[in-house]
C-alpha cells in the first residue's frame, strides 16, 4: 500500500517535469494539462495497490502521453492517425523517459513551461495566476481567494492568459544558451512576483501568504536545474531570509511589526541557516547580481542578534552597489533608511527629496518620508505624508500601521513648514 499523502506530494513535485514534457509533446497547453490530470487520476487509482513507480515523473509522462493521444484520437476521428511508432513501441518506454529526464530535455521542458507562464504579453497578475495554476497546480478557487476575486473571474483571467499564449505562438524548440539566460531572468522575476504577492499579504489572507512557500519551492526547483547559477542561489536565499521572519512580522491582531520591533526569537533560524549557506556559495562565484545583493542585505539583518547590532554601514554600501547594478528610485528609498541610521533623518530626507515626483504614487515613499519628518519634528509635513500613504495603502494592515504613526504625532500637529 502507498500512502495517499505521499502520492499527493509526489504528484505535486513531478508536475513541472511531467507537464513540461507533455507540453513539448502535444504543443498545446490545454491538451498537456488534461493529459497530466488524467495521469494523476490513474496514479491515485493504481499506486495505492500496485505501489509507486521508481520515477513518478517518468510514469506520469508515459501515461499522460498515451492518455492525450487517446483524447486527440476521439476529437479527430476523421483525421488520419499518426504512425503507431510515434506513440508506442515494445521497449521500456518509462525507463527511456526516465533516462532522458537527466539530460537537456528536463531542463528545457521546465524552463519552457515557466517561460510560457511569464510571457511578456501577459500582465503581471495573469503571469502569476497562470504560473500558480499550470506550474504549481493550485486550484482556481485557491487562486481566486488569494486575489480576492470570484472563481468565475479568475477562471476567465486564466483562460484569457492561455488564449494570449496560444495566439503568441510561443516556440517549442530547445532554447540556445543566450535565450536560456534571457528566459532564466524572466522566470526569476516571475517567481519573485509570486513571492511578493504572498509576502505583502502577510497573515490577512492565508491562501495568498502560502504563495511565499510555493515561490521558494519553485526557486529550489530552478536550483536543481541550474545548480551553478549564482543569481538563482541569491533569489532563493533572499526569499528564504524574508520568509524566515513571517511569524514576527504581524501581531495577533494582524498589525504590522517593524523590523526593529520584531521578536527575533520567532525568526526561523533553520531557514536562515539554509539561506546563509546558499548565499555564501553564490558569493564565491564572484558574479554579483541584484538578487545576491538584496539577499546580502537581508542576511545582515538576520545575523544581528539585536537591532542595535545591525551593520548599517555595510547595508549602505550594499545599497550603493545595488544602485549601480540596478538603478531604481525604490532602491534609493531603501538606502535612505540606512543613511538615516548612519547620518540622521535630515540626510535621509535630502536623499529622497529628488524622488518625490517619481514615487508620488508609492505607499512606502510617503510612509518612510512621514517617519523621517516626524523624527526631525516637522509634524505638519509628516501628517500630510501619512495621509497620502493611507490613501495609497495596499492592505488594512498598512493602513492601520500608518494610523499608529499619526497617533504618535499627538492631537495637535505643527503647521506645515
Amino acid at each position: 500500500m502507498t500512502d495517499i499523502a505521499w502520492i499527493e506530494l509526489a504528484l505535486t513535485a513531478a508536475r513541472p517535469q511531467a507537464l513540461g514534457a507533455l507540453l513539448r509533446y502535444f504543443r498545446d497547453l490545454d491538451t498537456a494539462e488534461e493529459a497530466f490530470q488524467e495521469a494523476c487520476l490513474r496514479a491515485i487509482r493504481t499506486w495505492p495497490e500496485k505501489g509507486a513507480p521508481r520515477d513518478p515523473a517518468a510514469w506520469l509522462i508515459f501515461v499522460g502521453r498515451n492518455s492525450g493521444i487517446d483524447a486527440v484520437r476521439k476529437r479527430s476521428k476523421n483525421d488520419p492517425l499518426p504512425e503507431e511508432s510515434a506513440f508506442s513501441d515494445l521497449s521500456d518506454a518509462e525507463n527511456d523517459i526516465a533516462d532522458r529526464l537527466d539530460n537537456s530535455n528536463y531542463r528545457d521542458d521546465i524552463l519552457r513551461l515557466m517561460f510560457i507562464c511569464c510571457h511578456p504579453d501577459l500582465p503581471n497578475t495573469q503571469q502569476i495566476a497562470l504560473a500558480l495554476r499550470i506550474v504549481s497546480g493550485l486550484t482556481v478557487p485557491q487562486i481566486a481567494r488569494a486575489f480576492l476575486v470570484s472563481e468565475a473571474a479568475m477562471e476567465q483571467r486564466i483562460t484569457r492568459a492561455k488564449a494570449r499564449v496560444a495566439k503568441a505562438g510561443v516556440p517549442f524548440e530547445t532554447p540556445g544558451a543566450a535565450e536560456r539566460a534571457e528566459r532564466l531572468g524572466i522566470v526569476s522575476a516571475m517567481i519573485y512576483l509570486v513571492f511578493n504577492e504572498g509576502y505583502s499579504a502577510g497573515i490577512t489572507n492565508p491562501d495568498n501568504a502560502a504563495f511565499c512557500e510555493e515561490a521558494i519551492r519553485l526557486g529550489r526547483l530552478l536550483l536543481r536545474i541550474f545548480p551553478a547559477e549564482p543569481e538563482i542561489m541569491g533569489l532563493t536565499a533572499l526569499m528564504m531570509l524574508q520568509h524566515s521572519r513571517a511569524r514576527a512580522r504581524f501581531d495577533g491582531q494582524g498589525q504590522i511589526i517593524l523590523l526593529d520591533d520584531q521578536d527575533r526569537d520567532l525568526w526561523d533560524r533553520k531557514l536562515i541557516g539554509e539561506a546563509l549557506v546558499l548565499l555564501d556559495k553564490a558569493i564565491r562565484h564572484r558574479q554579483p547580481g541584484p538578487y545576491q545583493v538584496q539577499a546580502a542585505i537581508s542576511a545582515l539583518h538576520a545575523r544581528a542578534a539585536r537591532p542595535e547590532d545591525t551593520d548599517w554601514k555595510e547595508i549602505d554600501m550594499l545599497y550603493g552597489l545595488l544602485e549601480r547594478i540596478q538603478p531604481s528610485p525604490v532602491v534609493t528609498l531603501n538606502r535612505a533608511v540606512a543613511v538615516s541610521k548612519l547620518e540622521g533623518p535630515e540626510a535621509a530626507l535630502d536623499l529622497i527629496a529628488p524622488l518625490a515626483e517619481k514615487l508620488d504614487g508609492y505607499f512606502y515613499f510617503h510612509g518612510v518620508r512621514g517617519g523621517l519628518l516626524m523624527q526631525v519634528g516637522r509634524h505638519g509635513e509628516a501628517r500630510v505624508a501619512f495621509d497620502r500613504a493611507i490613501a495609497l495603502a495596499n492592505s488594512p494592515a498598512e493602513c492601520a500601521h500608518i494610523r499608529q504613526q499619526i497617533d504618535k504625532l499627538g492631537a495637535v500637529a505643527s503647521p506645515v513648514e
